[in-house]
């Protein structure tokens, strides 16, 4: 593999002489790759380019258009085809956005297609740093720098002595195209001034996007772009047509082109605002975000935003490359959901509404089946200020939209149902749960009640022909179940308590597993799909084979341990799980870690009185299954969920089931760890989590203390959390079997 050349400029803290982790750690080419070949769904997927946390600019280097490359970008393409404002991070099916594809050029002849006009890159001539990005084009002889800012990006080109130089803007291009060119999207461009262009970008799903436009995403993105040079010579295209000196256009696959003579190393600008309402809104966010050409000063309040973001968090001590690994994970984290308001509190809202709000900034990206697992559990504890404004977006998402139900996965208020289950449920119900209720919260639980009841397992007590959707609404019920009884209303509570037990209908016990019902010929027949064995995937399961997915009852464990006869049976096959699968957890038929349904099974040990078993495995995976470099994540980061649970676990806790207020505690990596809290939400001042003499040998816990006094259990629970804690363990390089023994109260 070639070097890859990022700019971590390590100060002392990263070098370990301060305990602080440091912003300069984050390797944003973790994970920037889409290469599959692993047997699943291909690696990170993530992009390398620009961000500010939670913003609505993702500036980044764009390879590839079109096919299941959601970020746009993959080490392993040998081409860059320009630069776009707008990336997902992680994501399958095809992925969205990638607007505005700014390309610089060189030299008399005109190539403006992008696939014609893109430029051979070394990853050795190749930089990338937290909020900024550089790459040299030897085609053109340009260097390219990128920084962002919450609603706009700058580009700094540096060109070789020339005649011609160019900068050329694809304004049709959008990464999930399913076909070369557009026919039902729109153009518009319009020059203002010597150095002004504005316009937008309309991309109908009939064009692709999300999904291949199954997604059903349909959204206009506005721009206003500021050149340093001034428009003197210029010109718009579409698809082989070009237009000199067109001042204003309006079309299908349209670009935009300004051409000037250039002197060695020349430095040209263009700083453009965006905004998903219309053109004064990209305007102000333009004149708010990045007023002039000073691209070093937005670089640095980028910076500065990403250190203010990590201030959340300290870990000290462990190795570089952990540090490095836990400080990109952060970041990842941090992405999303995004802001789609502008600066003024205007955004885009369903069915065109444009929407105003005071009380909680609009957000969009919420890849629901994926991050109700670790990363909205984190973020309850790191930014719960985020998980309100979400959860005020998904309501209000329904509320205007008319629909039956609450977004599955939310991209601009679209009406994808991509991915199983109502994974808007939980994460509401454990916000409210942890007290994090800035929002109507009758209305939030008639949602939610709704939502299981569009889908669900009614009438059956089980979904014909998928297993996966079977267990994942049973856990949505006791959401529900749970959220009815704190509202006091006891029928429903017993109403959803009940049908959360429906998962047992699918526990066949002629082969001792979970397995997929289906629809019964005659009433009261019970008839299963065809059993191939746990590990053959495609069996009503989702992403999964039986076996991984039937481990997901979050809700009821101990019923779970009982289906399976008893602990040391339940104990037993987890140990079986685990030790079959290959050591480097790439995507294979046991602990898959490459995708979500496994996520919480290194948890299970401690609902079976063996929690040193967790600190092997989840140790296991930080270990092998992260790594600082490109092919760092063995799976789809999905907007921050592979991260999410690293940072969980490198910390020593991480939840079974969001909303039962519990922490399972496993083995920490680094000395100490703090997680300061908002004072809004939480009366503590900080958790902090202390491991003496732990290192890559003593990942066992010893003995452990909760503020000074004797622990031996292998949880705590959310309420601890916020009161502010001290949790201090003492390690030890062989399992202390006896500690951690008090099993989690949903055992009793």
């Amino acid at each position: 593999m070639k070097r890859i050349a990022v700019t971590i400029l390590f100060a002392a803290a990263a070098l370990g002489v301060s305990a602080e982790i440091s912003v300069d750690a984050v390797n944003p080419m973790v994970g920037a790759i889409t290469l599959g070949g692993y047997g699943g769904h291909g690696l990170g997927k993530c992009f390398p380019g620009a961000a500010t946390p939670m913003g609505m600019i993702q500036l980044s280097p764009d390879t590839i258009t079109g096919g299941d490359n959601g970020c746009g970008y993959s080490y392993h393409h040998t081409t860059i085809q320009g630069f776009s404002f707008t990336h997902m991070l992680g994501v399958g099916w095809y992925g969205d956005l990638g607007n505005f594809l700014v390309m610089p050029a060189t030299g008399d002849e005109r190539v403006l297609d992008r696939d014609k006009a893109c430029s051979p890159y070394s990853h050795d001539r190749e930089w990338a740093s937290a909020g900024y990005y550089k790459v040299e084009l030897p085609r053109y002889r340009v260097t390219a720098e990128l920084t962002a800012a919450p609603r706009a990006g700058i580009i700094r080109f540096t060109y070789p002595k020339s005649d011609v130089s160019r900068i050329q803007i694809d304004l049709g291009r959008r990464i999930g195209q399913n076909g070369r060119w557009l026919s039902h999207s729109r153009q518009t461009v319009r020059v203002v001034d010597r150095f002004t262009i504005e316009g937008s970008m309309e991309c109908s799903e009939r064009d692709g996007g999300w999904g291949h436009g199954q997604g059903h995403v349909n959204y206009t993105q506005h721009f206003c772009a500021v050149f340093s040079k001034p428009i003197e010579k210029f010109g718009v295209w579409d698809r082989d047509r070009v237009l000199d000196g067109q001042r204003e256009y309006s079309g299908n696959n349209a670009g935009f082109f300004v051409e000037f003579p250039t002197v060695e190393n020349e430095q040209v600008l263009l700083r453009a605002g965006f905004s998903y309402v219309d053109v004064d809104g990209a305007r102000k966010n333009l004149a708010r975000d990045i007023p002039n050409f000073d691209f070093d000063a937005v670089h640095s309040k980028a910076r500065e935003m990403w250190a203010d973001a990590f201030k959340t968090v300290d870990v000290e001590g462990g190795t570089e490359a952990e540090r490095r690994i836990f400080a990109t994970a952060l970041y990842h984290c941090l992405i999303d959901p995004r802001t789609i308001a502008d600066c003024d509190g205007r955004y885009m809202g369903v069915n065109g509404q444009v929407l105003q709000s005071d009380r909680f900034v609009a957000r969009t990206v919420f890849s629901g089946w994926d991050v109700f697992r670790s990363e909205f559990p984190l973020l309850t504890i790191i930014r719960p200020d985020v998980v309100n404004d979400t959860i005020n977006s998904l309501m209000q998402v329904k509320k205007l939209s008319g629909r039956k139900m609450l977004p599955v996965w939310d991209l601009f208020g679209c009406s994808s149902m991509c991915m199983i289950g109502n994974p808007a449920v939980p994460v509401i119900y454990d916000a409210y749960s942890k007290g994090i209720r800035d929002y109507d919260v009758q209305l939030a639980y008639e949602q939610c009640r709704d939502s299981v009841e569009v889908r669900g397992n009614a009438p059956l007590g089980y979904t014909p022909g998928s297993l996966s959707t079977t267990l994942e609404y049973a856990y949505d019920d006791w959401c529900v179940s749970q959220f009815a009884g704190r509202l006091g209303n006891e029928p429903d509570a017993k109403k959803y308590a009940e049908r959360a037990q429906w998962y047992r209908n699918c526990w066949n016990p002629e082969n001792g597993w979970m397995q997929t019902r289906l629809k019964p010929d005659i009433p009261g027949e019970v008839k299963w799909l065809p059993w191939k064995g746990r590990t053959t995937h495609n069996q009503g399961t989702v992403e999964s084979n039986p076996y991984q997915q039937g481990w997901f009852v979050p809700h009821d464990v101990k019923g779970l341990v009982s289906l399976m006869g008893g602990a040391d049976k339940f104990a037993d096959e987890l140990t079986l799980f685990f030790e079959r699968t290959p050591a480097d957890f790439l995507w294979n038929d046991y602990y898959n870690h490459p995708n979500e349904p496994c996520h919480h099974v290194a948890y299970l040990f401690a609902y079976a009185g063996k929690p040193w078993l967790t600190q092997k495995w989840t140790r296991e995976i930080c270990a092998k299954a992260y790594r600082d470099d490109v092919y760092g994540l063995c799976g789809n980061e999905d907007e921050g969920q592979m991260s999410a649970w690293y940072i969980l676990s490198a910390i020593g806790l991480h939840p079974v089931c969001p909303g039962d207020g519990i922490y399972l505690l496993t083995s920490p990596i680094f000395p100490k760890a703090t997680i300061r809290l908002n004072p809004k939400y939480y009366k503590g001042e900080k958790l902090t989590v202390i491991a003496d003499g732990v290192s890559a040998e003593n990942r066992y816990i010893q003995s452990a203390t909760l503020n000074g006094k004797p622990l031996n259990r292998a949880w705590i629970t959310y309420a601890e959390v916020a009161d502010g804690a001290t949790l201090r363990y003492v390690m030890g390089d062989k399992p202390n079997t006896g500690w951690g023994l008090e099993l989690p109260p949903a055992m009793r």
